[in-house]
């Protein structure tokens, strides 16, 4: 087995600002694992919450855990020895996905057929960031026109507090009125309890389909104040991590948000989603800054996911990776053998 290490520039058509900051160009790590004549392919998204910062810490952790050898342990085994040894899960996430990407394509199989799931099916939401109301005016139109886009997930929980949230939104409800798109909402954290209490109801006055991560990750025992006669359904995001955080507040919540580069890779989201279904919620998966690889990866288990935003390789210029194209709304990667992605040669020739 030989494992190479790229690192590329991801360069943004548009900052994302959240309620936490604003996310510029990244640099991401890429893995390509060879092995018996089959090229796989890992991506990795630094994330200072998800216990990484840089590609140079990612590909040290990588480094060293590989050096300890990895042959004949299975990815199940590889994933939870990377957990004992506090690996950072977006640093793992490169490793994980490469691995089941080399395994489909051994087997000959899509990487969604291998794991027992349909072909990605459900459009994917297209994300806007927090924005003035003249910002989003001329965003809007950049982000939809000549596209099948079909749902548009709007940031709120700005910290100019939400009466900015409320004049943004209704820039967005007048510019979105000549496209056929449904509206989502993500506060990142960015509300108190009262705060969510009346934007909640405010945003189901205006028709959106739910609310994700109302409240600060940390505040989940407040989420019972939020739950009852809630107006629309709450999805928590920086709350679930891992399978073994959902238990702590199922009973207060619609549905979980999963990442790939925050869980680890998709070993842990295949448990994620168990662990979901046993508690009767939704799932929904998202991305962070990632390319067509990751994104890929990401498709191969949404087919089993009731909600999809897997867009953030939309906002690149160029993507340095290939194989998560938009058909028809949905993030569809081609029906090959593996997740489908790879590096183009270009970036790393």
């Amino acid at each position: 087995m030989k494992i190479s290490f790229f690192k590329v520039k991801l360069h943004k058509r548009f900052p994302l600002a959240i309620s936490r900051g604003v996310r510029y160009d990244s640099e991401n790590i890429f893995l390509r694992l060879e092995k018996e004549g089959i090229t796989a392919w890992g991506e990795a998204a630094p994330g200072s919450t998800e216990g990484a910062t840089t590609a140079e810490e990612i590909q040290h952790y990588l480094e060293s855990f590989t050096a300890k050898g990895i042959e004949g342990k299975s990815i199940q085994t590889l994933y939870d020895q990377a957990r004992a040894e506090q690996i950072p899960p977006c640093a793992y996430v490169t490793l994980d996905t490469a691995l089941w990407d080399w395994t489909a394509k051994k087997a000959g199989l899509p990487l969604h057929q291998l794991l027992g799931f349909s072909r990605p099916h459900i459009p994917t939401s297209v994300t806007i960031g927090i924005n003035p109301p003249e910002v989003v005016k001329e965003r809007v139109p950049l982000l939809l026109d000549g596209t099948t886009v079909k749902s548009l997930k709007i940031k709120l929980g700005s910290p100019e507090g939400i009466e900015a949230d409320k004049a943004m939104f209704e820039q967005v409800i007048e510019s979105t009125k000549a496209y056929n798109v449904k509206l989502r909402v993500d506060a990142n954290g960015g509300w108190e309890v009262a705060e969510a209490q009346h934007m909640m109801q405010w945003l189901a006055d205006r028709k959106v389909d739910y609310i994700e991560q109302p409240l600060k990750e940390g505040q989940e025992a407040d989420l019972k104040y939020l739950f009852k006669n809630r107006p629309l359904p709450i999805f928590v995001d920086e709350s679930c991590r891992f399978a073994e955080n959902i238990p702590a507040f199922a009973s207060h919540v619609d549905g979980v948000n999963m990442k790939l580069m925050k869980c680890g890779g998709i070993t842990e989201a295949l448990r994620i989603i168990a662990t979901a279904r046993a508690h009767g919620l939704k799932t929904m998966i998202g991305c962070m800054s990632e390319s067509s690889v990751a994104i890929a990866a990401a498709a191969a288990v949404s087919g089993g996911i009731d909600h999809i935003d897997l867009d953030s390789h939309y906002n690149l210029s160029p993507d340095p990776s290939q194989g998560a194209p938009m058909v028809d709304g949905v993030t569809l990667p081609p029906a090959v053998p593996g997740h489908g992605a790879e590096l183009k040669k270009e970036f790393y020739a």
